[in-house]
C-alpha cells in the first residue's frame, strides 16, 4: 500500500467528548469517527486492525472445531417472549415494529436465534456435538454510551454456541472454546487473564471472562500471585477474616456518638479500629397485595456489599434499597443509627461471613446520636443468616488456600459460559438420544468483542506520541518514510525497491510517498502505532545505511542497504512468533 493512495485522517487534538486513552486516540489516528453517541465509523485504517483480530478469531474457531454461519441482526420478538429475555432484559434490548405492526429487536446477542436453528436442525444425538459460531454487528442500547469502542452501543462480536448431549459433552465443548480464547489473545499479544465470573443476563451456571490488564480498566479482578486463582471482583468468594468467634469480654451498652453516622466516625469518636464496626444496609423485596419484606444486611465497617452475590440469595432476587420512609416506620429512626436490636417491625437479618465471626462488635441503636457497643451473637442477637455478601479486597486469603488476593483493573474482551438447558428447555429445543427419547441440548456460549479488542490493545499499549500496536493487528506492520521521496531519485528508488522486497516476503507495509516533511511523517506513523518504521534519506544512502527504528526502540539503529530488508523482514517475523 502507498500512503497517496491511503487514507490517512489524523488529528492533532482529539475531540472533547474522548474521555480515555483509547477513545482519544482512537480518534486522533484516524481508526474512528463517531456518527452518533456509541455508534461510530471505522475509517480504512481502523478496519484493517479489525480484519486481522477476525482473522486471527476464525483461524483459532475453525482449529477448535467450531463452523462459521451468518445469523440475522434483526430477530423476531416471538423468539425472545418464548426464552423469558422479552421482558428480562430490559432497555437494553432496542424493541422496534416493522410496517405490519410486528415487533422486533436489534439483536444483542444470538442465544435466542441459534437455539431455534438447532430445535430445527438437530434431531439426533449422531448430530452432536456441534459448535456454531458467527461475527457479526451487535447493538445494545447502553444508556450511557462513552470510552468510544469500549462501551458502544453498536459493536463487531464473535459469538459461538455448542450444543451437546450431556454434561461431558458440554464440559469438554467449553475447554476447547476456552483453549481457543487463550489462543486468540495470546497470538493477539495482549496481557491478560482468564478469571471467573458472574453469568449476568446471559444465564447458566459456570463462566469465565478474559480481560486485559490494563489500569483503566473498568473491571476490578481479584487474583493470587502465588497461584493461578483470579476471579472478577464481583465473583470472588470472600472467606471470613476472622477463624473462630471469640468469647464476650463486654458488656452491652447503648453508647453516646453524637454527629457519628458513618462507621469511621464512630471509630474515631470511640477510639476503637475500624473492623469492629457493623454497617448496616436496608434491602427491601416487594410482596404482592402485601407489604415488602425488609433485610438488614450487615458487613464490617471496611468492607463494601456485593450487589451480584446480594442478589442471588433467596429471597433476594429482584432487591431494591429500602425508602426512607420504609426505614423510619420499621427502625424508628432515618438512616445513620441503624442496628439489629430493638427494630420497631422484624426483618430479616443476613450476617457477612466474617461478621458472623466477630464479637463485642458496635452497632447502631436505632436511636439519632446512639451507638450499641459490646454487641455479641447469641447473648444480645440471635444466631443469623449467614452468607458471602461482600467485595474481596486486597490481603484476604485466596479462596483456593494458597497465598493472598491482589486486585487489579481488567478490561473484558470475552467471556465463555456454560449455559446448559436455560435455553433448550424454555424452547425446546431437544433431540432423541441413543435410546430414542427426547432429551435437552446442553448448550455454551462464548463471545469475543471484536471491536473492544482494538480498544483494550490501545490502553495497555501507548505513550506520549500514540498508539504502540502489537504486531499481530496492527494497520501496517512496517512504514518506509522517505526523505523527499518527491525530490530525489535516489530516495524514491530505494524507497520503491525496499517495499517491493517487503511485499515480495509478505510483509503488510505502506510507503509514505506524500511528500510530507519528516516531522509530519513520524508524527503520524508514531500516533498511528505502526511497529517498525524504516528512514530513507540521501545522506544515509551516500554511506549505503538505512535508518530502522521499531515503535518501542528509544533510539534507531543503521542499517546497510543491501541487508535491510531481510533484517526488517526477521523483526517481524520474530514479533509474530513465525
Amino acid at each position: 500500500m502507498k500512503a497517496s493512495r491511503f487514507f490517512i485522517g489524523t488529528l492533532k487534538e482529539a475531540p472533547a467528548d474522548a474521555e480515555i486513552v483509547s477513545h482519544k486516540l482512537m480518534m486522533r489516528a484516524g481508526i474512528i469517527r463517531r456518527v452518533a453517541g456509541g455508534i461510530y465509523d471505522y475509517m480504512p485504517i481502523g478496519l484493517r486492525s479489525i480484519r486481522k483480530v477476525e482473522a486471527i478469531v476464525r483461524e483459532e474457531m475453525n482449529r477448535a472445531g467450531a463452523l462459521e454461519l451468518l445469523m440475522p441482526a434483526v430477530q423476531p420478538a416471538e423468539l425472545w417472549q418464548e426464552s423469558g429475555r422479552w421482558e428480562q432484559y430490559g432497555p437494553e434490548l432496542l424493541r422496534f415494529k416493522d410496517r405490519h405492526e410486528r415487533d422486533f429487536v436489534m439483536g444483542p446477542t444470538h442465544e435466542e436465534v441459534v437455539t431455534d436453528i438447532a430445535r430445527r436442525e438437530i434431531k439426533s444425538y449422531r448430530q452432536l456435538p456441534v459448535n456454531f459460531y458467527q461475527i457479526q454487528t451487535k447493538f445494545r442500547d447502553e444508556i450511557r454510551p462513552r470510552f468510544g469502542v469500549m462501551r458502544g452501543r453498536e459493536f463487531i462480536m464473535k459469538d459461538a454456541y455448542s450444543f451437546d448431549k450431556d454434561a461431558a459433552g458440554l464440559a469438554e465443548s467449553y475447554r476447547k472454546m476456552y483453549d481457543a480464547y487463550v489462543r486468540i489473545f495470546t497470538r493477539i499479544g495482549l496481557k491478560f487473564r482468564a478469571v471467573a465470573a458472574d453469568n449476568g443476563s446471559i444465564g447458566g451456571s459456570g463462566s469465565h471472562e478474559f480481560h486485559v490488564i490494563a489500569e483503566t480498566g473498568e473491571d476490578d479482578i481479584a487474583y493470587c500471585p502465588d497461584s493461578d486463582f483470579a476471579a472478577n471482583v464481583e465473583a470472588a468468594d470472600a472467606l471470613p477474616l476472622i477463624a473462630k468467634r471469640a468469647a464476650p469480654t463486654e458488656e452491652l451498652k447503648k453508647t453516646p456518638t453524637p454527629g457519628a453516622a458513618k462507621c469511621e466516625a464512630v471509630a474515631q469518636l470511640l477510639n476503637i479500629p475500624l473492623e469492629r464496626t457493623i454497617k448496616s444496609i436496608i434491602l427491601a423485596t416487594d410482596n404482592e397485595g402485601a407489604e415488602p419484606t425488609i433485610w438488614l444486611l450487615m458487613l464490617r465497617g471496611d468492607h463494601s456489599l456485593n450487589d451480584i452475590k446480594t442478589g442471588k440469595l433467596p429471597g433476594l432476587k429482584g432487591y431494591r434499597f429500602a425508602t426512607e420512609a420504609e426505614i423510619v416506620e420499621w427502625f424508628g429512626t432515618p438512616p445513620g443509627y441503624l442496628g439489629p436490636i430493638g427494630t420497631k417491625k422484624p426483618v430479616r437479618v443476613i450476617a457477612d461471613r466474617t461478621v458472623a465471626n466477630m464479637s463485642d462488635f458496635v452497632v447502631g441503636t436505632n436511636e439519632v446520636d446512639f451507638h450499641t457497643t459490646g454487641v455479641n451473637w447469641g447473648r444480645d442477637l440471635p444466631e443469623p443468616e449467614v452468607a458471602d455478601i461482600r467485595n474481596v479486597v486486597a490481603g484476604d486469603p485466596s479462596p483456593d488456600g494458597k497465598g493472598t488476593l491482589e486486585i487489579c483493573r481488567g478490561i473484558e474482551v470475552g467471556h465463555v459460559f456454560q449455559l446448559g438447558t436455560k435455553y433448550s428447555d424454555s424452547m425446546g429445543a431437544t433431540f432423541l438420544d441413543e435410546n430414542g427419547k427426547p432429551a435437552p441440548m446442553l448448550m455454551g456460549c462464548y463471545g469475543v468483542g471484536i471491536t473492544r479488542v482494538l480498544g483494550a490493545a490501545i490502553e495497555q499499549n501507548f505513550d506520549e506520541r500514540g498508539i504502540i500496536w502489537p504486531e499481530a493487528i496492527a494497520p501496517f506492520e512496517v512504514v518506509i518514510c522517505p526523505m523527499g521521496y518527491d525530490r530525489s531519485d535516489a530516495v524514491r528508488e530505494q524507497a520503491d525497491k525496499l517495499y517491493a522486497s517487503l511485499q515480495a516476503a509478505g510483509i503488510d507495509v505502506i510507503l509514505d510517498d506524500r511528500g510530507e516533511r519528516p516531522g509530519v511523517m513520524f508524527a503520524d506513523w508514531e500516533l498511528i502505532g505502526v511497529p517498525h518504521r524504516v528512514v530513507i534519506g540521501d545522506r544515509g544512502l551516500k554511506e549505503g545505511k538505512l535508518e530502522y527504528q521499531g515503535r518501542r526502540d528509544a533510539e534507531a539503529t543503521l542499517l546497510a542497504v543491501e541487508e535491510a530488508a531481510d533484517i526488517v523482514t526477521g523483526k517481524v517475523r520474530a514479533a509474530l512468533g513465525k
